[in-house]
């Protein structure tokens, strides 16, 4: 199947040799997109040639729309801003891509399905959209938005209800505008499906318990060795854990985030996947070294 992968990057958090590296990492590890697409605030000069930029409206730039929310990412659904010609993957930008991408597709069983990553205990499905109905959307499944699997030609509703929500009420006022991903999972919910754990998950959620004793213990068991080994992307956590840092620390070191949960930068605690982080910094030393 032609697909197109979507990227969005404004400020400057992230500079042309993440989005490049990110690029590469999907080009070489799988079946290439048609396109990539990226929806920016800025022109960005040096991006791969197999960039395209489209310019994210003023609308979306609004800067409570750039905060820890992120509304301003519902932007890949405006109508007529990613090319609507074929499905298309969102990736963000501290997404590390160790397969083929392309797999994520699969997932759509009709045109109108948009998967994402689980986030919370209810998952997505018939129960779900059950509750979301009995209840007036008020209990509904929510998922992650790192990874978005969509078709643009049947998505532009995102947009246009989170427009029209924000013309009569106040975003602070309406629990599911809070965030970009909680809107998609409560407008879509009734298309929503989980990107499921063996392609794709959060690198908190997958490696990172309160516990170092449930995290080594979780790290040993057989089959979750397989399922990570076969991981497709892992998205890191941002602010504390990027890319380079986690590359540089020693073998054994632990790092706690905010919410309490370690990371053991050993093998023995993230197997195959440690390797695969330090591979990915050095492609992103690489792609630093070009510009």
């Amino acid at each position: 199947m032609r697909w197109q992968c979507v990227v969005i990057a404004w400020g400057t958090k992230y500079d042309v040799a993440d989005i490049n590296a990110l690029v590469g990492a999907i080009m070489e590890n799988g079946r290439a997109p048609e396109r990539f697409v990226l929806l920016t605030d800025r022109p960005r000069p040096g991006l791969h040639p197999s960039m395209i930029l489209r310019e994210i409206p003023d609308y979306w730039l609004n800067p409570g729309y750039l905060k820890g929310g992120c509304q301003a990412k519902l932007c890949m659904f405006e109508a007529g801003l990613v090319p609507d010609d074929l499905p298309a993957i969102y990736v963000d930008l501290d997404t590390l891509v160790f397969g083929d991408l392309s797999r994520l597709l699969d997932l759509m069983d009709r045109p109108q399905t948009i998967a994402i990553l689980q986030s919370a205990v209810l998952p997505f499905g018939t129960l779900a959209r059950f509750l979301a109905r009995r209840t007036g959307g008020r209990r509904y499944a929510r998922g992650n938005s790192s990874l978005v699997v969509y078709h643009p030609a049947h998505c532009a509703f995102v947009a246009e209800r989170f427009r029209s929500l924000a013309a009569e009420v106040a975003v602070i006022d309406f629990r599911p505008m809070w965030a970009d991903e909680r809107f998609l999972s409560w407008v879509a919910q009734d298309r929503m499906k989980a990107v499921p754990t063996r392609l794709a998950v959060k690198f908190p959620t997958e490696f990172m318990l309160p516990w170092r004793w449930l995290t080594l213990m979780r790290a040993s068991l057989p089959w979750v060795r397989r399922r990570r080994d076969g991981l497709i992307a892992v998205t890191l956590p941002g602010v504390g854990f990027k890319l380079e840092d986690l590359a540089r620390l020693p073998e054994g070191a632990e790092l706690v985030d905010r919410k309490g949960r370690r990371l053991i930068w050993s093998d023995r605690a993230l197997g195959s996947v440690r390797g695969k982080i330090i591979a990915a910094a050095a492609r992103l030393a690489t792609s630093r070294a070009v510009e």
